[in-house]
């Protein structure tokens, strides 16, 4: 029995509970459904303001500036290389890695004695080519004399056989005697054209001796061009590079021993795209004269494009490069001709659309379709489009974020915000508007710490602006 009472209380309490648990859902599920069935509360709610930094458009007349990479180059380099065969043994002081040379300047000898001897030889035997040319001079003036006598004894005797002839006709001289004068005339005559033989000899032995003096002289002038070209001077004033010799090394002809540099004649070379190179070119498709941000000027560009290039390679000429060297790498920067009417803004502010953001008379944003002219480092310079509206005077969005769009409501930030203005109106509040919206302006998280101390001391005056309380209690919502 103890145990049977025991039970049924076991199962009476166990009923009393789930009794009050199915009462508990009932009461909580139709609590639910009351909530469920009240309408949501219509209240006026605070449409959310962005705050963006802004720049005004003000259009100008502006000189792109195109930034390109190259390499300095010399305009005027000579490879030192030796003419003749031998020895050095001679070297300048300055003949040196980095060496200072100026025009006409001493380098290096080699060594000169073959050069030497054959040049005192090319000059003995223009000596006896000279003794031999005064030799048949001489022997012409003899030859000469001799023919000028063979004549004369001709005279003679052409004169004695007409004198027998005459004696022969008045009968007077013997047939013998006119045939001995005719064989003397005639031994005469012969003897002239054997004179005139020696003389023609004569003037040719002065042909051949003069022959061989020119050519005398000219064996010595190359002897002695041989003999210069032992000694190497500077050709203009640079400074030495690429030594590849010293004094005692043994050179051949053709051997490069350094390279002169001159420093004072330095360009850059740079290569561009084709795009950029049309915008360096005149009207008459000519390159421009363009200067550089370093003292500089265009000069020229390359014929053709080099096998597995592209673009263009350009050469700018510089006028006063200190400090610089063949071989820098340099960054180049030429002013393009101007481009009227365009805007710099930052690249942030353009978007993926080709459009920017800017703010309209109710504050909200607009886009406004642009055309990119150019990227200058970390701005760009754009132009409104024909269809757009124009951007003077505009504040432009300058950062721009996913959340930004066309119509997003957004208060203007930086140098381009035109400052609120205030009403001029002033009112008087009651204590309880004064102290809500004390409440608020000090609950605000949003608020920056000098704008909320600077409406904090506006409110606490007797007569606060009317714009002031406007604004906040739209924020408020109330």
């Amino acid at each position: 029995m103890h145990f049977l009472r025991r039970s049924l209380t076991g199962l009476l309490l166990m009923s009393l509970t789930f009794g009050l648990l199915a009462y508990a859902g009932f009461v909580l599920n139709g609590s639910v459904q009351a909530r469920l069935a009240q309408e949501p509360d219509a209240g006026a709610r605070e449409e959310r303001e962005f705050a963006v930094k802004v720049a005004t458009a003000l259009p100008k007349t502006i000189a792109p500036t195109l930034t390109a990479y190259g390499e300095v180059r010399s305009r005027r380099t000579l490879e030192l290389r030796s003419k003749a065969s031998g020895t050095i043994v001679e070297l300048s002081d300055a003949f040196d890695e980095g060496g200072q040379i100026v025009a006409g300047q001493f380098l290096l000898r080699i060594d000169p004695a073959d050069t030497q001897s054959a040049r005192d030889r090319s000059a003995s035997d223009l000596m006896d080519s000279r003794a031999e040319a005064r030799d048949a001079a001489r022997g012409l003036d003899l030859a000469q004399d001799e023919l000028s006598a063979a004549r004369d004894q001709a005279d003679l005797q052409e004169r004695a056989l007409q004198r027998q002839r005459d004696l022969g006709e008045r009968g007077v001289g013997t047939t013998a005697a006119i045939e001995t004068a005719e064989l003397a005339a005639a031994a005469a005559r012969g003897a002239v054209l054997t004179r005139r033989q020696a003389v023609a000899n004569a003037e040719a032995r002065v042909d051949q001796a003069a022959t061989g003096t020119v050519r005398a002289e000219i064996a010595l002038a190359e002897a002695e061009r041989r003999l210069a070209d032992t000694t190497i001077t500077a050709e203009f004033d640079g400074a030495l590079s690429d030594v590849a010799v010293d004094e005692g090394a043994l050179v051949t002809s053709g051997e490069r021993l350094a390279t002169l540099i001159d420093r004072t004649a330095l360009e850059v070379a740079f290569r561009i795209s084709t795009a950029q190179f049309a915008r360096l070119l005149n009207a008459d498709g000519q390159l421009r004269s363009a200067p550089l941000t370093a003292p500089g000027t265009i000069t020229r560009a390359s014929a053709a494009v080099g096998e597995g290039q592209t673009g263009r390679l350009v050469f700018a000429r510089l006028d006063a490069a200190q400090g610089l060297k063949p071989g820098d790498f340099v960054t180049v920067s030429v002013a393009e001709p101007m481009l009227d009417n365009v805007v710099r803004l930052p690249a942030t502010a353009l978007g993926a659309d080709g459009a920017v953001l800017a703010l309209d008379e109710d504050g909200r944003l607009e886009p406004l379709a642009v055309t990119l002219l150019r990227r200058q480092g970390d701005d760009v310079l754009v132009r409104a489009t024909e269809t757009a509206a124009p951007l003077a005077g505009r504040q432009i969005v300058t950062q721009r974020s996913p959340l930004l769009g066309a119509g997003i409501k957004a208060r203007p930030l930086g140098a381009g915000a035109a400052a609120p203005q205030e009403s001029s109106e002033m009112l008087d509040l009651n204590e309880e508007r004064r102290a809500r919206l004390i409440a608020y302006v000090t609950g605000d998280r949003d608020m920056p710490d000098a704008a909320r101390a600077r409406v904090l001391v506006q409110l606490a005056q007797a007569r606060v602006p009317a714009g002031l309380v406007q604004r906040l209690e739209t924020r408020m919502g109330g």
